[in-house]
């Protein structure tokens, strides 16, 4: 679906290219801090765009964190794709986290819906309701609706979703990103439970987020 280049985010070689050419143009004309400049910003856009390959879980009756970052809110909120009162996750990632999104469990797309908004800080509660996000639902094959948004943040200008209606997920399987710390919220079906706790670091693909009851 969103499968990495050479270890890198494929939405990320444009701008890494860039910076690089530009080091070794500054480089080439003998301005040494400019040069110096653009290989920091070189090095920075290696680190950000990484997309490591990861082992996911073999466990059944589980769902996935899609994010690596941080447990920022947890409790009851409505699900904006049913209306529904639901336990929602919410991951923030921070700019040395890596901003590659994976499926929290193994389905079908059965909702893509982008929302525009503003640009709050995504740690804030206002940024679930407020900021520019984009919506998937992704429906197992018991038909559990897991809604996960990404949402972006106040730097983060630009949300990656190639996934559409229709597609096939693997648990696990990345399905896009967001640029430059953005946070993903998402809404666990009746009988999950979370699995984590506020706070805590995720890994996408790896920690497991919610396990079904019983």
């Amino acid at each position: 679906m969103y499968n990495p280049i050479c270890g890198l985010a494929r939405d990320g070689l444009p701008i890494i290219g860039f910076f690089a050419l530009a080091a070794l143009i500054t480089g080439l004309l003998r301005w040494p801090w400019l040069a110096g400049l653009f290989l920091l910003l070189t090095a920075f856009s290696l680190n950000f765009f990484r997309d490591p390959d990861r082992t996911i879980p073999a466990e059944a009756g589980m769902a996935v964190a899609p994010a690596d970052g941080v447990v920022c809110k947890m409790g009851e909120e409505i699900d904006p794709a049913s209306g529904e009162k639901r336990q929602v996750v919410c991951i923030f990632m921070n700019v040395v986290n890596v901003h590659v999104n994976r499926s929290p469990v193994a389905g079908v797309v059965s909702e893509v819906r982008y929302i525009p908004g503003k640009f709050f800080n995504a740690s804030l509660d206002k940024a679930s309701t407020d900021n520019e996000r984009n919506l998937i639902v992704v429906t197992d094959a018991e038909g559990a609706r897991f809604t996960v948004i990404q949402i972006a943040g106040l730097i983060a200008r630009r949300i990656v979703c190639p996934a559409k209606v229709g597609d096939r997920l693997a648990q696990g399987e990345r399905y896009g990103m967001i640029k430059f710390g953005s946070r993903l919220d998402v809404y666990l079906p009746q009988g999950y439970e979370a699995a984590v706790t506020m706070g805590q670091k995720t890994t996408a693909g790896v920690t497991v987020l919610a396990r079904k009851a019983g």
